[in-house]
């Protein structure tokens, strides 16, 4: 009498079962939750956390926002027809000059409205960011550093250096100017004013401070910042009925 063999069938459900807590393990390390609230939304939300990483490495206990992962998502976000505004969140500490004005510049000239608001800080070339959006918010307790460009490396000590940091530094005045209420003599004032911050030069705003100098549009937290957003969503939807 022959012995029958049974296979036991693969059982799936045990396998879906391990994908499912394999996949909230992986959140928690993440996010610190299993899991996130699931929205599709026309607005898109680009952040700006951490030190703004141009073309060096920073080292890796430093949280960083690497310039080659978000001039893609702003192209992205151009392109898509779903998405009908973005709103930049900032907490930076600044970063890399050039990287951080390439963002600033893409931010500027897109064609979709944008918003951007300033949560704990947006110091150093965060400045040009925020101020590149079509309206700017900061948080009341929020503070933006102002202060001159900086080389860190090896410097040679000639006039062509001093020359290029100047027209760095000019760079990115125009364009702070440009994109928002302070003029360009007030905006080198704070620059280049002593005695507010410990062993440096430059000046530390403040929330409120930032709408005085007029380097902020206004006030505000999230709600105010996508109520904006929002409302100029509206008013390019009913400018395109009327060209149409």
């Amino acid at each position: 009498m022959k012995e029958q063999i049974y296979e036991s069938a693969p059982n799936h459900s045990e396998d879906e079962e391990q994908k499912k807590k394999n996949a909230a393990a992986q959140m928690i390390q993440q996010l610190g939750q299993t899991n996130v609230p699931q929205l599709e939304s026309n607005i898109f939300c680009l952040s700006i956390i951490g030190q703004i990483e141009g073309h060096l490495v920073m080292p890796p206990q430093n949280k960083t926002t690497k310039y080659e992962h978000v001039i893609p998502q702003i192209i992205a976000v151009e392109q898509n027809p779903k998405i009908e505004g973005m709103v930049i969140v900032l907490n930076t500490v600044g970063g890399d000059v050039e990287a951080g004005l390439a963002i600033a510049e893409m931010i500027a000239t897109m064609n979709k409205p944008t918003v951007s608001i300033v949560l704990g800080g947006g110091h150093s070339i965060g400045v040009p960011i925020a101020v590149a959006a079509d309206k700017s918010f900061i948080a009341e307790t929020a503070t933006m550093t102002v202060h001159p460009v900086r080389l860190s490396g090896l410097v040679i000590g000639v006039p062509q250096t001093f020359e290029y940091l100047e027209k760095m530094q000019d760079r990115v005045t125009r364009f702070v100017a440009s994109h928002s209420g302070i003029s360009e003599e007030k905006f080198r004032e704070l620059m280049f004013r002593t005695g507010d911050l410990a062993r440096d030069i430059g000046t530390n705003v403040i929330g409120k401070d930032a709408v005085k100098y007029g380097l902020i549009d206004d006030v505000g937290g999230i709600s105010e910042a996508l109520a904006e957003l929002n409302k100029m969503v509206k008013a390019r939807k009913r400018e395109k009925e009327i060209l149409q």
